[in-house]
């Protein structure tokens, strides 16, 4: 079920405090069987998932604030400026004390003389001490490696956080996927849109455009990209849009990347401007049966390593190996970030197969061109998994090549 992005008192939708409180619970769960003695969450996307709190478009790459969760303690929430006032004020899950001003090295631009490193390499020290954990080792997810000099000065051994914060988001809670829905159904919304927009002389860029307007206006609060690509920049993938302009007999595929309250999709289709060939019907086609080979595998207790087993090789692609055709047949997870856990390709899933549980919820996408390079088709697919097999989450329809412009 997908209900309106609003909360209201005559029925249950998403439960914004009950999603805070697991998702907390799951990152400390994951925290205590790591063995580490803390982690740090330099990553927006771990902070959002530990402390609940949000900076914006403005700090997806600046690295600016971050979030400490110590061993049997509660999250620390270093912010940016005023912000700092903000969320204490704001922030009822957080303790005041627990919003602290981050000193910020603007990625390395502040002069390494001026120090800033040294004090968070101390003010973290002394975190660690207060909660008994200094003599632990600690778990970071991403760092400058000024910042890693400076902590290993002090004595903080560094292990890798990454894998324990994938370790709690890996198992999506109710509330998640609820999210996940609601952002997948703004984006059946906008592919409708674009598929009004798509006509001869429009431009890659203007469809962007299009799509992004229509994303901001449900409510987006991010659009991570929306990739378009038509006509021959359709093979091989180009992962870029232009502005080129599209004409009759054009195929075009756009795929959409945005969030809703921080929860992203990932979702291809792929249009026809104008009457397709049978060469071209014939290249969708197999784009969707490969599709649909991997969404068969789809349930508790496969693996990946038998969705992957159902996609092509990369020389049935026309590539000399699986590192050449990477994620063109693909699935990865998806959840607060684009790419979570599980993974599948044919690089590693068949020798080192992961597990499909219930609550897992992925995307799968393949592609298919042909031969003589002249186009190609790109369709994806976000599912869940559940008890008794998946529940494909994006809906806009795609057995049948969608024509536009006819």
């Amino acid at each position: 079920m997908t209900h309106g992005s609003m909360n209201v008192d005559f029925e249950v939708r998403v439960d914004y405090d009950r999603l805070r409180r697991e998702r907390l619970a799951k990152a400390k769960k994951a925290l205590e069987n790591s063995g580490l003695g803390a982690l740090v969450c330099f990553d927006p996307n771990n902070t959002r998932y530990v402390t609940s709190t949000y900076l914006g478009e403005w700090a997806r790459d600046k690295m600016g604030r971050y979030a400490v969760l110590p061993l049997g303690g509660e999250p620390i929430l270093y912010d940016f400026g005023s912000a700092v006032k903000v969320k204490q004020m704001r922030s009822p899950w957080l303790k005041p004390e627990n919003v602290r001003p981050t000193t910020n090295w603007m990625r390395g631009s502040v002069p390494l003389s001026a120090g800033i490193m040294d004090d968070f390499a101390r003010e973290f020290a002394s975190v660690l001490d207060e909660h008994g954990v200094r003599n632990k080792p600690i778990g970071v997810d991403i760092m400058d490696v000024p910042l890693l000099k400076a902590m290993q000065s002090v004595g903080i051994q560094i292990e890798d956080g990454q894998q324990v914060m994938l370790d709690a988001r890996q198992v999506k809670t109710a509330d998640e996927i609820e999210l996940l829905k609601m952002a997948a159904g703004m984006a059946d919304a906008a592919f409708a849109d674009l598929c009004d927009a798509i006509r001869p002389g429009i431009r890659e860029n203007e469809l962007q455009a299009i799509a992004s307007d229509s994303l901001h206006r449900l409510g987006s609060d991010q659009i991570e990209y929306v990739n378009v690509a038509s006509g021959e920049r359709t093979n091989p993938h180009p992962h870029t849009t232009t502005d080129r302009m599209i004409r009759p007999g054009d195929l075009v595929y756009i795929d959409l990347m945005h969030s809703f309250n921080g929860y992203r999709t990932c979702y291809y289709r792929t249009f026809m401007c104008g009457e397709p060939t049978p060469e071209q019907i014939r290249v969708y086609n197999q784009t969707i049966a490969w599709l649909d080979a991997g969404i068969e595998q789809v349930k508790p207790g496969s693996t990946t390593a038998d969705i992957a087993a159902a996609w092509p090789t990369a020389q049935e692609l026309g590539f000399a190996d699986e590192a050449a055709a990477f994620a063109l047949q693909f699935g990865h997870g998806i959840g607060l970030s684009i790419w979570e856990r599980p993974v599948v390709s044919r690089l590693f899933s068949l020798k080192d197969p992961f597990p499909l549980e219930v609550g897992n919820v992925f995307a799968l996408e393949t592609y298919c061109g042909t031969p003589d390079g002249s186009f190609g088709a790109r369709v994806e697919d976000e599912i869940v998994v559940t008890p008794n097999g998946h529940e494909v989450i994006t809906k806009f329809p795609r057995n049948e090549l969608p024509v536009t412009w006819s």
